[in-house]
């Protein structure tokens, strides 16, 4: 008798248990690959919160009328309309929103939008630095320099390692004191830069919480309404052309165009 018949096995026997076994091992690569999505891994999720170009613009220029009009109010008008004052608070959160949604684009980093930004940043707060000394002082520095820092925070943040981690700390507690809206605005800016990255459940409440912190400055929690108007923009599809310099030059000209209204005190 046989080996393989001692065994209780056939030539045949062994031929068919290695198709079954090959078939297995098909089923089990069918089974991890696209043939059955339903038992495949799930896909990761979306890490970045998307928005059309024209809506983010649309937002911006919404940003620079309300702003508009809060400076007219603060400064010519002696904020004697609440509800301009009320509006202006919105300002800061679209602003800071705008600014993290750029920078917060897939490989934004990597191109080196930061370093851009940051300089372009720190030339036109030069340029309005005159006029809003006139209008406010020389403390705290003007909202550029604010998202200037904010952005500085984030790009230290995005190259990662304990020394870059300090670092951002570091500016965080020692700019915070120095720029116009203070820690709360930093907190905003950070918080809208976590929700563009991973939006869910978490970063939004995270940014909303990070928002109402304004209300430290600004009395009230009038700066909570820019978020139901951002989250609604993505929604639409604006056709607006994006015009880069417009912000940049806009901010100290129209304070410079105050300073010059305004009487001497």
């Amino acid at each position: 008798m046989s080996a393989s018949r001692r065994r209780g096995t056939t030539p045949s026997n062994d031929g068919r248990q290695v198709k079954a076994r090959r078939n297995s091992e098909k089923t089990t690569q069918v089974c991890e690959g696209v043939s059955m999505p339903f038992l495949a891994k799930p896909a990761a999720p979306a890490t970045a919160w998307s928005i059309s170009d024209g809506s983010l613009e649309a937002l911006k220029w919404v940003g620079l009328a309300l702003m508009t009009g809060d400076h007219v109010n603060k400064y010519l008008l002696l904020d004697a309309s609440p509800t301009l004052y009320a509006l202006g608070r919105m300002v800061m959160p679209l602003f800071g929103f705008v600014l993290m949604a750029n920078l917060a684009r897939p490989g934004a980093f990597q191109a080196g939008m930061h370093l851009r930004v940051m300089r372009r940043l720190t030339v036109f707060a030069l340029l309005a630095t005159p006029a809003f000394v006139r209008l406010v002082g020389w403390w705290p520095l003007n909202i550029l320099v604010t998202l200037g820092l904010a952005t500085l925070i984030v790009w230290l943040l995005e190259r990662g390692g304990a020394v870059a981690r300090v670092a951002a700390l570091i500016a965080f507690l020692i700019g915070g004191a120095l720029v116009e809206f203070w820690w709360p605005a930093l907190l905003c800016c950070l918080g809208a830069w976590g929700f563009a990255r991973r939006p869910d459940g978490v970063t939004l409440l995270l940014w909303a919480l990070a928002t109402a912190s304004l209300a430290i400055v600004n009395g009230n929690f009038s700066a909570l309404a820019a978020l139901p108007l951002i989250l609604g923009a993505r929604h639409v599809d604006i056709p607006l052309r994006r015009c880069r310099w417009v912000f940049y030059a806009y901010y100290p000209a129209h304070l410079s165009l105050i300073a010059m209204v305004l009487r001497p005190a």
